[in-house]
């Protein structure tokens, strides 16, 4: 199961681009799980079941693990059971209905860098509209611009030679730079998404709806919510939260 654990890690940082941090993060969370299998004579990936799975989840509980800490256990592996069986080493993905524990909590004024993955990663899929919302995310963290700023972003706003967006507004013009992170999500949802999207026709903007259209403040945050629910976040997002979680320069 090293082995994979490897070649899953490796993917993550060279293929999706994922921080230095968040890699280091899943490498942990992994060894960790590896080391509780391999007590139980389980050293293989396809010998893991979804009752083998919850059984450690169980083990984390005993041990007095937090429920965020658990969460972000449990986003770790569904990440790698879903790289196992999307690339044919698994049949069956054994923590896809795995669940993660409530996180009571009130509004946040900055998501944790657990919380970021765990959001960031219910939009890891390769549909149109996972990578619309997975640069969405990516840009709105990287740049902490405002959510009506993002949505209005238009294609001759954004230069990805020079990694950076303008915002501008009836009294003044600001120029805001991205990290890697977003440019890589940016170029795949420019290069497999967006033509997707717009079902032929042609925008000015950035990022449309599933319809082609501008798309709205209500839509956007449908989208976060929804996120946030699947990824455990009880708490109320807002944009003060996600403003407040975007990369400091």
């Amino acid at each position: 199961m090293t082995e994979m654990i490897h070649k899953f890690v490796f993917y993550m940082k060279e293929v999706r681009k994922t921080s230095e941090n968040t890699a280091i993060s899943y490498e942990r969370d992994l060894r960790k799980m590896n080391q509780y299998f391999a007590k139980q004579g389980i050293v293989r990936v396809e010998q893991v079941t979804v009752t083998a799975l919850n059984s450690y989840i169980l083990f984390l509980e005993r041990e007095g693990r937090k429920p965020s800490t658990i969460s972000r256990n449990i986003a770790s592996l569904k990440a790698f059971f879903q790289y196992l069986q999307r690339e044919g080493y698994i049949k069956h993905n054994p923590a896809e209905d795995l669940k993660a524990p409530k996180v009571e909590r009130k509004a946040p004024a900055a998501l944790s860098e657990e919380d970021r993955m765990r959001l960031l990663q219910q939009a890891g899929g390769n549909s149109p509209k996972e990578l619309r919302d997975r640069a969405m995310l990516e840009l709105l963290y990287a740049t902490g611009i405002q959510v009506s700023e993002l949505i209005t972003l238009k294609m001759s706003d954004i230069n990805m030679q020079m990694e950076h967006v303008i915002c501008s507004d009836r009294s003044k013009e600001r120029t805001i730079r991205f990290g890697a992170e977003a440019k890589q999500a940016l170029e795949i949802y420019l290069a497999q998404g967006r033509s997707a999207l717009l079902c032929g026709e042609d925008s000015a903007y950035l990022f449309t709806n599933c319809s082609g259209q501008v798309m709205s403040r209500q839509g956007f945050w449908k989208l976060v919510k929804s996120y946030g629910k699947k990824a455990g976040i009880t708490g109320v997002l807002t944009s003060h939260t996600l403003r407040h979680s975007a990369a400091k320069p």
